[in-house]
């Protein structure tokens, strides 16, 4: 339009900064939630091995380091050990060690040996038992398996017996004791009425002069009485003492006096009017009995009639 004015309107923008906040959220191994006035992470597990972790509706996320092991962590089955401070878990086997459910065996039984690799942490790696080689390093051992299965033998008397086992180049050894359970089955000695421990100690091993019958110190009393008695069946003067005494003040009793005393024997005291063939030997059926060490007394308290005889019964049960 001629002679119109023209009016221009200019908007004048005025600089304005936009602070962008860049907020760097560090997770760490803790499952435990975290949260502020900005924003919320919900908890999320994470393994050992530091895999991604991320918050809901994936506003941010977390690829995680690897984490950490503090001290020395087990499972039981299958067997496995985290150590603390080992990298990639590396360790210095420093020896081999044997084991077995019980430091004892029975004569004639068996035991199944274990073994380990001790490391330089003090802990250990099970090795398969098939994986030893095993051998008897000495003692009453008939032999041990492959899978380490020891066998015992018999034996005489309690016994120590030591296996060995061979790993990696490494040995480890384990005594157990081999017990005498059955106290005549060994040897020669075997089935005699005789401990084997008894004819052992007096006679060694197989000596045909601890046969029951024998009297090799012509005392008159053969090996299988002096046994029983707990004599010593070399020694002549090695005998057993019995006596029978008044109870002073007690004109009715009668002490039976009984010398050497052994504590796994039984000892009934039997008595009669007469000596001889036909005499009638009845056990005591009132008395009382006192230990003092390796004497025993039997009182009799009915130690009647102008004449008693006594008799001692020693048994082994």
């Amino acid at each position: 339009m001629a002679g119109a004015a023209t009016r221009s309107n200019t908007l004048t923008m005025k600089p304005q900064l936009i602070l962008i906040a860049s907020m760097l959220v560090c997770a760490t191994g803790q499952a435990g939630p975290r949260s502020s006035t900005s924003y919320a992470v919900a908890t999320e597990s994470m393994d050992a091995g530091g895999s991604r972790a991320a918050s809901g509706g994936s506003v941010y996320t977390n690829d995680g380091s690897i984490g950490g092991v503090t001290g020395i962590s087990t499972v039981a089955a299958p067997a496995e050990t985290a150590k603390a401070g080992y990298i990639g878990q590396l360790y210095d086997v420093s020896a081999l060690q044997l084991a077995a459910a019980a430091l004892t065996v029975n004569e004639g039984g068996t035991r199944q040996l274990s073994a380990a690799q001790l490391l330089d942490d003090d802990t250990t790696l099970t090795v398969d038992a098939n994986a030893i080689t095993w051998s008897v390093m000495a003692g009453p051992f008939n032999g041990i398996s492959t899978g380490g299965l020891a066998t015992a033998d018999l034996v005489y008397e309690d016994t120590l017996a030591t296996a060995q086992g061979v790993f990696a180049g490494l040995t480890g050894t384990l005594d157990l004791t081999v017990l005498d359970t059955i106290p005549d089955n060994f040897g020669t000695y075997a089935g005699d009425g005789i401990g084997d421990d008894w004819q052992h100690q007096y006679f060694g091993l197989n000596n045909p002069n601890a046969a029951p019958g024998l009297d090799p110190d012509g005392d008159g009393q053969n090996n299988l009485f002096e046994f029983t008695a707990g004599l010593s069946p070399i020694s002549s003067i090695s005998r057993l003492l019995l006596n029978n005494t008044p109870v002073p003040g007690q004109p009715g009793q009668m002490n039976i006096v009984i010398s050497p005393r052994l504590p796994d024997r039984t000892y009934t005291v039997k008595a009669s009017p007469t000596l001889g063939s036909g005499a009638e030997w009845n056990d005591l059926t009132s008395f009382s009995t006192s230990d003092d060490g390796s004497t025993r007394t039997i009182t009799d308290l009915d130690a009647t009639g102008s004449r008693k005889f006594y008799q001692v019964e020693i048994t082994q049960p």
